[in-house]
């Protein structure tokens, strides 16, 4: 029997990640409980999750006093944070990457106010993975329309990406595009293409809160009745679109090369409305070949009482196509839904960072004054 519920979901096809990284809970044991007891084989991190353990506690305190006499600049001394406690978790998970080559992750963002600089974005991405030369480092790209050509560009470099922020679903084939292309450009440099990974990390509840806000201002009973209903089928287009993409001709020739289809990550899976089941997106995308990044509310809850159906991602993918249609019609404009949480996903992981260079500004100068 699976020690857990967690480890259930893990026995079919899907992997178990945790979406938050911090000092304490590597040096307090927690992320290696976590890997034993909760089925956990990856970790992905943000501007806003480092922000808020920096900002609070002293447990980088320490480092910071090291750093000090020799770098002011907030954005270098929050690398140099980061990267430790990256590192850390990467030596944890090694094992897990040695065992199965598609887990073992731990993600580190680049600078997301480069979002609309794809040079920069290249260029940062690129160093993050000198920097950090460890095979199960994922570097996570924003997947604007800048940031696509970066993501080719290192896929074809042989550099393993994370692309994040991915809400709409012709993002998501764009994606999925400047994946196959950087592989092919690989292969044609004859670089090694079963070396090079990524995950396209589709962003889930934050869909049904700007569809329901919509939804509810319109108000009518047809437009209620779709409340709750667009992040999952949207999750589960992006899938029927991964089965068509990573299958053919095209496709066979890479994976002749030794390619590993680009896997899809369910990101943002916490629910934001307090109505609403707080596993279902959880339970509702479940599928071989996809990787679940959880907050830790939503870890314990599953384990508390989540289900296990079956292949839940692949089930109801003619009432998701039906779906965007009724949107539509009661007057909710997808591409409108999308771009705007695109646009505002961007701002928010943005107004963090800076939150963040702010908060390590103060740390510093109440060291100096100490």
């Amino acid at each position: 029997m699976a020690k857990s519920r967690l480890h259930e979901l893990s026995a079919r096809g899907q992997s178990v990640w945790i979406d938050y990284l911090s000092r304490d809970m590597l040096e307090q044991g927690e992320l290696k409980r976590m890997m034993e007891e909760d089925a956990v084989v990856g970790v992905t991190s943000n501007p806003t999750i480092f922000q808020k353990a920096i900002s609070h506690g002293n447990a980088y305190d320490e480092q910071l006093k090291e750093l000090l006499p020799h770098e002011d600049d907030p954005k270098e001394i929050f690398l140099q944070l980061a990267v430790r406690d990256v590192e850390a978790a990467l030596d944890l998970l090694e094992r897990v990457h040695e065992d199965n080559a598609e887990d073992g992750y731990v993600s580190l963002e680049v600078d997301p106010t480069l979002a609309h600089d794809t040079q920069g974005t290249y260029d940062e991405a690129i160093r993050f993975h000198s920097w950090i030369d460890r095979p199960n480092l994922y570097v996570k790209i924003p997947a604007t329309k800048e940031g696509l050509p970066a993501i080719e560009d290192c896929i074809a470099a042989g550099r393993s990406i994370n692309v994040t922020l991915i809400f709409s679903l012709q993002r998501y084939r764009e994606v999925v595009e400047a994946y196959l292309r950087g592989v092919e450009r690989l292969v044609e440099s004859g670089g090694d293409a079963s070396t090079v990974r990524s995950v396209a990390s589709f962003f889930v509840s934050r869909v049904d809160t700007e569809a329901d806000k919509r939804l509810e201002a319109i108000g009518s009973d047809e437009a209620l009745a779709l409340r709750g209903k667009l992040a999952i089928a949207n999750a589960k287009l992006a899938y029927e679109h991964y089965l068509e993409a990573f299958s053919g001709p095209r496709w066979e020739a890479l994976e002749a090369k030794g390619a590993l289809p680009q896997r899809c990550l369910w990101a943002s899976t916490s629910t934001k409305n307090p109505e609403y089941r707080d596993v279902v997106y959880v339970e509702e995308l479940i599928g071989p070949h996809t990787v679940d990044t959880m907050p830790e509310e939503t870890i314990e809850a599953f384990q508390d009482h989540g289900e296990v159906r079956g292949d839940t991602v692949c089930e109801g993918v003619a009432e998701a196509h039906e779906l965007l249609e009724q949107l539509a019609a009661v007057g909710v404009d997808y591409d409108d839904v999308t771009e705007t949480l695109e646009r505002e996903g961007v701002q928010k992981f943005a107004d963090s960072f800076r939150e963040l260079l702010e908060g390590v500004r103060a740390k510093r100068g109440e060291l100096v004054k100490a």
